[in-house]
């Protein structure tokens, strides 16, 4: 194994007050979309061994050690308060076997193909960080072993990028314009998700995809909102990648009271997971 590390490809470190904060309204308003339809994916097999990338606060962990019986879980983030959450719910779980370590960065510090299950959800979203998280989890997924990668699909939020294209349109911002045209093509379709897990090695690749909606009451409500807050707007950013975006979310923030000031806010969540066995 190679003694060289990537820079981080997950998300940042949460303080332990954002971890709490993290575990009891986003995952359950927000990540639970996706990790229901993740563990309803799940090939079920006596005395699994899996290794969650990004583990975040351990969710849905407790769920897939109920759906593997006799199973070892280990879970890698780079947040030790995180962590200690997640070793909490655990603890919690009769019978549940788990480690959770602190990993910023790959190669994770486990040996080569000693995982049956390999899965990570909501991976930041450029192609390049997914080519890295998935050929990590090629090298820890053992042959029969099965990987499950849950994200937003192409499509997912477009209500803010067409605020955005409102604003750009607006100010004649040309540079925002063809920012946020270039941040839509980031997320994968269906179809680009199931070639990049193709060519990282698997077989009998498939990707299950439902749409769900985000409510919200008004623009204070998005922006302050903790899905929005330690998931959404810095990926916004981050795709974005412009100075000044400051102003922009100001503009999302009050065009959302505007347009939607008698009606509730949606956001539509493309949510996927590809599957994919190590032959």
């Amino acid at each position: 194994m190679s003694a060289k590390r990537d820079e981080p490809s997950v998300w940042t470190r949460l303080t332990a007050e954002d971890a709490a904060i993290f575990d009891t309204f986003v995952v359950p308003r927000y990540l639970a979309m996706f990790g229901e339809l993740l563990a309803s994916l799940v090939i079920e097999g006596p005395d699994a061994q899996v290794i969650h990338v990004n583990c975040r606060t351990g969710y849905p962990d407790r769920t897939l050690a109920t759906r593997l019986p006799n199973s070892h879980l280990y879970g890698c983030d780079p947040s030790e308060a995180a962590l200690e959450l997640a070793r909490h719910k655990a603890a919690s779980k009769l019978g549940m076997v788990y480690e959770y370590r602190v990993a910023d960065g790959f190669p994770i510090p486990f040996p080569d193909g000693a995982f049956s299950h390999g899965i990570s959800m909501h991976p930041r979203p450029t192609p390049d960080e997914r080519s890295k998280l998935l050929s990590e989890l090629g090298r820890l997924i053992a042959p029969r072993g099965q990987l499950l990668l849950a994200l937003p699909l192409r499509g997912s939020f477009q209500e803010i990028a067409d605020l955005i294209r409102e604003y750009a349109l607006k100010f004649e911002a040309s540079e925002v314009s063809t920012a946020v045209e270039a941040a839509a093509l980031v997320r994968p379709t269906a179809e680009m998700l199931r070639e990049e897990v193709a060519k990282a090695g698997f077989d009998f690749v498939e990707v299950d995809s439902r749409m769900r909606m985000l409510k919200f009451k008004s623009g204070r409500d998005f922006m302050n909102d903790p899905v929005a807050r330690l998931i959404l707007l810095p990926e916004f950013r981050s795709n974005l990648g412009i100075a000044g975006s400051e102003k922009i979310f100001a503009y999302v923030r009050d065009a959302i009271d505007k347009y939607w000031s008698k009606t509730t806010f949606e956001l539509t969540v493309q949510v996927g997971v590809v599957t994919g066995r190590r032959l």
